[in-house]
């Protein structure tokens, strides 16, 4: 378990955090802190505001719309940040949503509700008369290359090789803060399980019936985290003076490949999981830009997240998900 710090352990307001989020299956990536958090109330957001409500910390969430314990992107545009220890960016359109074709002005969206929100609330940190200590963003492991021999740490190089990787590059460009005066992290996350949301909720459904199995080759890579563990490297990032810079949101079994999650799943079901996704059905539903996240992946290693201190609750791919299909 991972001790508050003890400047986040005073029961003031300075503990109010922040969630502010915009967009659809995304706007579950918000902002999470004993502070600040935008995009609080999608899956990682609720994952994180429990998390650290159970720690002692309030939270506030940044969003669209007025409520208890929240305040609005416009309020902090016009009004500025309220005194916190910290703030969280979570929020983002939902790449994945199969519902939206992949055209420009989708393209547009998802860039737009990226780089706003994070543009919003850093000028808000850096504008405030007493900066947060801690100013956390989360964004993707698609700054990394997709490989199936290359394995990435946090200082491997990146992020300037398809529309993905370029939109990490701004998307962490926008929050970089002048000075020293805030602590900045990075948490670059893998596709996140849990229940009730993230990348489950789609495939449970033909596993169940025995129709799942792997997408494309089943080669690529798988890089994942529970939502525990996300939430957890987040509160810990928050907590932890020390812990700066970018931290890969994966868990430490690192050369899990897509077949290989796929019988994972397929066995925590008790279920077959042989039927493969072929390729040329994910382009057809996601355009071939975007179906490069579900085809190709990353060999991605938590190398710095270890390091912090962090100790993860689910390391290993099986008891991930039998905790998450419980």
């Amino acid at each position: 378990s991972i001790r508050p710090a003890p400047q986040l352990e005073r029961a003031s307001r300075k503990n109010a955090c922040a969630k502010g989020y915009s967009g659809v299956l995304e706007k579950r990536h918000s902002k999470s802190c004993a502070g600040a958090l935008g995009g609080g109330t999608g899956f990682i957001g609720t994952a994180l505001t429990q998390l650290l409500k159970a720690r002692g910390h309030e939270v506030t969430l940044i969003s669209r719309k007025p409520g208890p314990d929240r305040i609005t992107w416009d309020d902090l545009t016009t009004s500025g940040l309220p005194r916190c220890d910290a703030a969280v960016n979570l929020a983002g359109e939902n790449i994945l949503n199969p519902l939206r074709r992949w055209n420009a002005a989708f393209q547009k969206e998802v860039l737009s509700s990226r780089l706003e929100t994070t543009q919003t609330l850093a000028r808000a940190i850096a504008k405030a008369p007493q900066p947060p200590q801690a100013w956390v963003l989360v964004t993707g492991v698609a700054y990394y290359q997709p490989s199936l021999t290359a394995e990435y740490d946090e200082d491997s190089p990146g992020g300037d090789f398809d529309f993905f990787s370029n939109l990490v590059t701004k998307w962490e460009a926008a929050a970089r803060l002048p000075g020293d005066s805030t602590r900045q992290v990075v948490v670059r996350s893998g596709v996140v399980l849990g229940r009730g949301g993230g990348a489950i909720g789609h495939m449970l459904l033909p596993f169940r019936l025995g129709l799942g199995g792997p997408i494309g080759s089943g080669h690529q890579f798988f890089p994942w985290i529970h939502i525990r563990d996300l939430a957890g490297i987040l509160a810990h990032a928050l907590e932890t003076s020390h812990v700066q810079g970018i931290l890969n949101g994966v868990a430490p079994a690192s050369s899990t490949t897509n077949a290989e999650f796929a019988r994972a799943l397929g066995t925590a079901l008790g279920r077959p999981a042989f039927i493969p996704l072929p390729s040329a059905v994910v382009q057809a539903v996601f355009g071939r830009e975007r179906a490069v996240m579900l085809l190709e992946g990353q060999k991605v290693v938590p190398r710095r997240t270890l390091a912090a201190g962090y100790q993860y609750s689910f390391p290993e791919l099986g008891a991930a998900l039998k905790e998450v299909i419980a």
